[in-house]
C-alpha cells in the first residue's frame, strides 16, 4: 500500500507540474497574440521622441514576423521591411515629435546595397536639420560604413572603430567528398561560374579570384568614399593607413577623425536628452521602427504602383516550411497574376533580392512578367542581390534599376549530380543492382557514375538553357547576345559595373524606381501597395498551431537559423543544390560574404 501511495503522489506531483508548465505556455503564446495585436494598431510617439536604429537587427524585403521570438518574448517579434524602414526616416524628416536620429551601430547585418539605401536615406534626413548620433562600444567596417553618415560618431573609451580593408572567404568540400568518395558530376557554363567550385575545387579559381576581386574593389572604393566624407583625409591617406594596420584603438579612431568622442553610454544619453530637450533626470524617449511603422500613411489615390518582392532563391513550386526566404515559382506568379488583374495599379516596381535559383522556375515567372508587362509598365529595382536567375526575370523590365553596390549579373548556369557509389560500396559496404528496358533508364542515379554519352546529353542540356539565358538578356537589354556571351560567362558585376556594361540602366534604389514607373504610367499622383501581403504575428501564430502552411517547419528553423548565425545561409544553399541536384541552376555561389 505505502508503494502505491509513492508513486500515486509521484504521478499526482508530475501532472501537476506540467498543468502548471502548460499554463505558463498557454498565458506567453496568448500575450504574443495580444502584443501582435497591439503592435498592429498605431503606436504612440511622444513629443521629443528619438528614432532608434540598431544596425545589427537584419532589415528584410518582407517584413515578417519572427514566430520564435514572439513566443518566447526576445527579440521584437516583427522585422520592419526596407520599404518601410526607408519611409519612416522619410517621414521622420518632418514629424514634430522626433527631433532626431541615434544609430546603435555595433554591427551591421545587412548587405551592401541595403546599407548604401539606409545611408543615403539618412543623408536625405540631415537635410531637415535635426540631428543624428552613432554609438557602440566597438564599431564594425560595415557599420562605420553606415554610422559615418552621423553629425557625429561616438566609441566607447576602451572601443575601437574597425577598418581593415574587404575580404571574402568561401569554403570548400572538394577535399570532404574526397574523403568520402564522392564524386560530384558537375556541369555548367561560363568561365566565371563559381557556384559549382567549392564542390570540384580545393580554392578559387583564377577566374572565380578575378572577378572577386573586381567587385571587392568597387565595394572597397564605396567605402573609403564615406571615410572621405566623415573625416576629410584623401582615400590615398585611408588606404594607407589600412595597409599599415595603423587603426586599432580608441585613441587611433579619434586621431583619424574616424571618431568624434569617446564616451559611456550613460554619457552619451545625457547628450541625446540634452539635443531632444529631455530633462537630465528624465528618461529618453526612444521610437524603435517597429512602434514608428505604424505611423506611416499615404494619402488615398485611386492610383496605385504595386511593389511587388522577389526575395530569396528561386525554386519551383510552393515554398511550404521555407516561406519568407525563398521565392517559390507557384507562390509568386500567383501574385504577379494578382496584380497584372488589379485595375487599380497602374504600374510595378518588381524589388528583386536574389541570387538565382532553378533555371525552370525563373523561366516560368519571366513568362508571367512578359504577361504582365503587355498591361502594364514594369520597372525593376535590385537589392543586395539581382544575379543568376535574379538578373534572369529582371533583365526584361522597361528600367532597370541598382544600387553600387548590388550584386548582379552572374549570366551562366551549371547543374550538379552526386555518384556515391564508392561511399556506399567502400565505406559502408553497401552494393547496387539494375535491371533496365534501356542503357539509359537509371540516369541520374547516385550509385553510378555517368556515361561519357550521358555527359554529352547533359552538357547540352546545360549549354542550351545557357543559350536561352543570353537571348533573354539580349532581347531585354537590346544588346547583341555575343556582346551579352562577353559581358556573361557567369561573371558577378556590382551595380556601378553593370552600368557601364549596359546591364542596368541606372543607378537608384526603390525611390528611384517608384518614380520611374509613375513618370512611365503617366501619373502624379499614386499609392504604393505592396505584395506579396505582409503577414501579421497573428496570422503566422494561429496559422502555427492549426499546423497550415508549414509554420511549425518554420518554427524549426528558426530555432536552427538562431544557432547557426551566418554559417545557416551556407547550410541553406548546400541543402537546396543536394534537394535538386538533377535540376539546372542559374545561381550564385554560395552567397559568400564580403566584410
Amino acid at each position: 500500500m505505502k508503494g502505491f501511495w509513492k508513486y500515486f503522489l509521484a504521478s499526482l506531483l508530475a501532472i501537476v507540474v506540467s498543468g502548471i508548465l502548460l499554463i505558463f505556455i498557454f498565458f506567453g503564446f496568448m500575450g504574443a497574440l495580444a502584443s501582435s495585436v497591439t503592435s498592429s494598431q498605431v503606436a504612440v510617439i511622444k513629443s521629443n521622441s528619438i528614432l532608434e536604429i540598431d544596425l545589427s537587427k537584419p532589415i528584410s524585403e518582407i517584413p515578417q514576423a519572427n514566430i520564435l521570438s514572439a513566443i518566447t518574448g526576445g527579440a521584437p517579434a516583427a522585422e520592419v521591411g526596407l520599404f518601410e524602414v526607408l519611409s519612416a526616416i522619410e517621414m521622420a524628416k518632418t514629424d514634430e515629435h522626433i527631433k532626431g536620429i541615434f544609430l546603435k551601430a555595433g554591427g551591421n547585418s545587412n548587405g551592401w546595397a541595403t546599407s548604401q539605401q539606409l545611408r543615403k536615406a539618412l543623408e536625405s534626413f540631415k537635410s531637415s536639420g535635426k540631428f543624428i548620433y552613432a554609438y557602440a562600444d566597438g564599431i564594425t567596417q560595415k557599420a562605420y560604413y553606415v554610422a559615418s553618415v552621423a553629425d557625429s560618431v561616438f566609441i566607447n573609451p576602451v572601443g575601437n572603430v574597425e577598418l581593415k580593408g574587404l575580404s571574402t572567404n568561401i569554403m570548400f568540400y572538394k577535399g570532404l567528398l574526397d574523403k568520402l568518395e564522392v564524386q560530384p558530376e558537375i556541369f555548367y557554363c561560363g568561365k566565371f561560374k563559381s557556384a559549382t567550385e567549392p564542390l570540384r575545387a580545393y580554392k578559387m579559381t583564377d577566374e572565380n579570384r578575378t572577378q572577386i576581386s573586381a567587385y571587392q574593389n568597387d565595394l572597397w572604393a564605396e567605402m573609403v568614399g564615406v571615410v572621405v566624407q566623415h573625416t576629410g583625409m584623401d582615400s590615398t591617406t585611408v588606404d594607407s593607413l589600412v595597409n599599415a594596420g595603423a587603426i586599432q584603438t580608441s585613441a587611433d579612431a579619434i586621431q583619424y577623425k574616424l571618431a568624434d568622442g569617446l564616451k559611456y553610454q550613460d554619457e552619451v544619453e545625457q547628450l541625446l536628452k540634452a539635443k531632444s530637450g529631455i530633462d537630465a533626470d528624465k528618461e529618453l524617449n526612444f521610437a524603435s521602427l517597429s512602434d514608428y511603422k505604424s505611423r506611416l500613411s499615404q494619402k488615398p489615390s485611386s492610383n496605385h504602383i504595386a511593389l511587388l518582392i522577389a526575395e530569396g532563391s528561386i525554386i519551383d513550386g510552393k515554398a511550404g516550411a521555407n516561406s519568407g526566404s525563398v521565392i517559390a515559382s507557384d507562390d509568386f506568379i500567383k501574385e504577379i497574376r494578382r496584380v497584372r488583374d488589379d485595375e487599380s495599379i497602374k504600374a510595378v516596381v518588381l524589388r528583386v533580392n536574389s541570387p538565382g535559383g532553378s533555371a525552370l522556375a525563373s523561366e516560368n515567372i519571366l513568362r508571367e512578367l512578359q504577361l504582365l508587362k503587355a498591361k502594364k509598365k514594369l520597372v525593376t529595382s535590385m537589392g543586395d542581390y539581382a544575379a543568376s536567375g535574379g538578373y534572369y526575370i529582371a533583365c526584361q523590365s522597361d528600367s532597370v534599376f541598382a544600387m553600387p553596390n548590388t550584386i548582379t549579373g552572374s549570366i551562366g548556369v551549371f547543374g550538379v549530380m552526386m555518384n556515391t557509389e564508392k561511399l556506399f560500396n567502400n565505406k559502408l559496404g553497401i552494393t547496387f543492382d539494375v535491371e533496365k528496358t534501356a542503357p539509359m533508364a537509371d540516369m541520374g542515379d547516385m550509385n553510378r557514375p555517368f556515361t561519357e554519352r550521358e555527359r554529352q546529353i547533359i552538357q547540352h542540356g546545360v549549354d542550351t538553357i545557357y543559350s536561352t539565358f543570353k537571348s533573354r538578356v539580349a532581347a531585354g537589354r537590346k544588346l547583341d547576345i555575343a556582346y551579352v556571351d562577353s559581358v556573361g560567362q557567369g561573371r558577378v558585376w556590382t551595380g556601378k559595373a553593370a552600368l557601364n556594361l549596359h546591364l542596368v540602366d541606372g543607378l537608384g534604389g526603390m525611390d528611384r524606381a517608384i518614380k520611374a514607373a509613375a513618370s512611365l504610367a503617366g501619373i502624379s499622383e499614386y499609392r504604393v501597395v505592396t505584395f506579396p501581403k505582409p503577414t501579421s504575428d497573428i496570422e503566422r501564430l494561429l496559422k502555427m498551431v492549426n499546423g497550415k502552411d508549414a509554420n511549425s517547419a518554420l518554427l524549426t528553423k528558426q530555432l536552427v537559423q538562431n544557432e547557426l548565425g551566418f554559417s545557416f545561409d551556407a547550410y541553406q544553399q548546400f541543402k537546396l543544390l543536394m534537394n535538386n541536384r538533377n535540376q539546372v541552376w542559374m545561381m550564385l555561389p554560395f552567397l559568400p560574404e564580403t566584410k
